[in-house]
């Protein structure tokens, strides 16, 4: 069973709503700047109250946005409420509340806790905020995996549908973690590029560099979507997941897991591997992620792999939201007939040895069917297969 994908928000450094975020993601552009990929431009009170918006943490905010542009487009207005669901996703929940809040404390005792530390912080604030905002009842809560946790959203958004439960979910993943302990904590682990260039697949990687931002999706039943006219921008036709059951942050050498969750999306989706035209990759730029990635899609797809490209060296890891932003590019991808670039390549790896798309982007007249891969710290690995229109 295939569902229809009838809206699409996207907050990153590179701007908000899909139509101009890739429009700059296929022109080549960078939201990088000076090692951190920050949505500077946003401003919550585009979206929200004012006094809404200053008791709700940035991560939240992100993924209310995302959600209004989605719901907008898609018109959810006309669907009955109480078979709506909400699905969002975040690697964390609010840290930058949880940083201020425990800095506070520790200069103020008691006193210097905010009485709305606890809604501002828990993961499962942008699902509520989100219900809140565009006036849902059905099913709603949170996912957390990570860098896996947009496209175990979208993946489970789907399985809702399938088996009946509501008509529509608005599935996604929201993340703004771009505080001083964070990426402190990221560069300990040796995760970050020394430099703050993210450069996937290239030789020269040495790490990913941080993003924030939220990608959200409308999940419609196709004959929901049908009966009321709603536009349809693509399709997911298949969702694979796994457990790498290895190393918390390492994956293993021959990318078992990542193997496994992209053949269960490509079963799930009923298509053989040489119907996928376009890979949207992990591709964190990591020494570890990209070897072991190539490895897995290599396995996969033999001499044949389809052209892959990584966002991440545009507009960073955006963690718990990396996974749903990426399914959006497929989307486009895929309705524009259009493969966005991987940028900032110059130096062959010769153990990254596939079609990636460092050339800038390619016109793909004849692609059809897309994967987009997703792995999470926790060894915990998604992978949806998504179709033209």
């Amino acid at each position: 069973m295939s569902v229809a994908v009838t809206g699409r928000g996207v907050v990153t450094s590179l701007g908000e709503g899909a139509d101009a975020f890739f429009d700059a993601l296929a022109a080549g552009a960078s939201g990088i700047v000076d090692g951190l990929s920050t949505a500077s431009a946003f401003d919550p009170e585009r979206y929200m109250d004012p006094r809404v918006a200053r008791r709700t943490d940035r991560y939240a905010q992100f993924g209310v946005a995302a959600a209004d542009q989605a719901a907008t487009e898609a018109a959810l207005a006309d669907c009955d409420p109480d078979r709506v669901a909400v699905i969002i996703g975040t690697g964390v929940g609010g840290l930058i509340t949880l940083q201020e809040q425990c800095t506070s404390f520790l200069a103020r005792g008691e006193r210097g806790v905010s009485p709305n530390f606890v809604p501002m912080m828990m993961p499962n604030a942008a699902a509520g905020a989100v219900a809140i905002r565009l006036g849902i009842h059905g099913p709603g809560f949170s996912v957390a995996s990570a860098c896996a946790t947009g496209a175990h959203a979208i993946g489970e958004g789907m399985r809702m549908i399938e088996r009946g439960t509501v008509d529509v979910v608005v599935a996604g993943g929201t993340e703004a973690a771009l505080t001083s302990l964070c990426i402190a904590a990221f560069r300990r682990m040796g995760a970050l590029s020394s430099d703050g260039v993210s450069r996937p697949f290239d030789a020269r990687r040495d790490g990913f560099v941080m993003g924030e931002g939220a990608g959200v999706l409308i999940l419609e039943r196709e004959e929901h979507a049908q009966a009321r006219g709603a536009t349809v921008f693509g399709r997911i036709v298949g969702y694979g997941a796994s457990n790498d059951a290895f190393d918390m942050v390492q994956p293993d050498e021959l990318g078992a897991g990542a193997l496994i969750a992209m053949r269960a999306a490509l079963a799930d989706a009923g298509a053989s591997p040489g119907e996928v035209g376009f890979i949207s990759a992990h591709g964190t730029g990591t020494p570890i992620n990209d070897r072991v990635e190539t490895v897995a899609v290599r396995t996969l797809f033999g001499s044949d792999a389809p052209p892959i490209s990584s966002t991440k060296s545009a507009i960073g890891h955006l963690l718990g939201a990396a996974g749903s932003t990426e399914a959006l590019v497929c989307i486009e991808a895929l309705r524009r007939k259009l493969l966005p670039p991987t940028i900032n390549y110059s130096e062959r790896d010769p153990e990254c040895d596939l079609d990636y798309l460092v050339d800038g982007a390619r016109e793909a007249p004849d692609v059809s069917l897309a994967l987009s891969n997703s792995f999470g710290f926790g060894g915990q690995n998604a992978c949806l297969a998504i179709a033209a229109a």
